[in-house]
């Protein structure tokens, strides 16, 4: 198993310093999780730009907005837009009766935070926590799926039946090599994720292309 902090650095030297989301703040980070469904970020981006200049980006804009205005967007972001719709304004409706804005919720405690942040569609556990990184609180690496079947090939943790015992088999292994800060946090989450998008894909990987090849124990069994 590679030392985290040698990993990062290796995905960091390939790809460059990755980019951080458009969204800013629990709301729009939640606007952003829920802009889209299986699209490219591209598409996402597309979205929730187009949500900021054509609505605002903010809870009484979503709550104001007329219904056609906000399927036309809800269209680009793929299938059941209605849904989509219906998300968007459950998101302001739960920011507008519940925290009062954009940031309140950054005020609770950081189990709070976790659990306030749940309540909004779309949003589990995993994505509260990235949601809490990306906005400086952290007690942790978030993992999305891409991000966790690279640290799982490269030796954290086991593969199982069932994600939710591998997602925690590969949390555990990482206890004591995690940076401290939500930046550096941040960087590996969004390098891993990257690197499961690109190369290190569920099916057909391009593990001649992958600069983690020589810590990889998947590619040793099957390149």
């Amino acid at each position: 198993m590679p030392e985290f902090r040698k990993l990062i650095a290796k995905l960091k030297k390939h790809y460059g310093e990755p980019s951080l989301p458009p969204a800013r703040g629990p709301f729009e980070l939640v606007m952003w999780e829920n802009s889209c469904y299986l699209l490219s970020d591209q598409r996402r981006a597309a979205v929730f730009e187009g949500l900021r200049a054509q609505v605002g980006m903010d809870a009484a804009s979503i709550c104001k907005a007329g219904q056609e205005v906000l399927l036309v967007l809800a269209k680009m972001g793929g299938m059941r837009p209605e849904t989509r719709v219906f998300r968007w304004r459950e998101i302001a409706r739960i920011t507008s009766s519940q925290f009062g804005g954009n940031s309140a919720v950054l005020q609770l405690p950081y189990a709070q935070a976790k659990r306030a942040l749940q309540q909004f569609p779309n949003i589990g556990q995993p994505g509260a926590e990235k949601i809490l990184m990306l906005c400086g609180m952290n007690t942790g690496l978030p993992l999305e799926w891409n991000g966790a079947r690279v640290l799982q090939r490269v030796g954290y943790g086991r593969a199982q039946k069932n994600y939710g015992a591998t997602y925690r088999s590969i949390q555990e292994a990482l206890v004591g090599q995690l940076p401290r800060d939500a930046a550096a946090l941040t960087r590996a989450h969004l390098l891993l994720r990257q690197h499961g998008k690109t190369i290190c894909r569920d099916k057909k990987p391009l593990c001649g292309e992958c600069p983690l090849i020589h810590e990889c124990t998947f590619a040793e069994k099957h390149v």
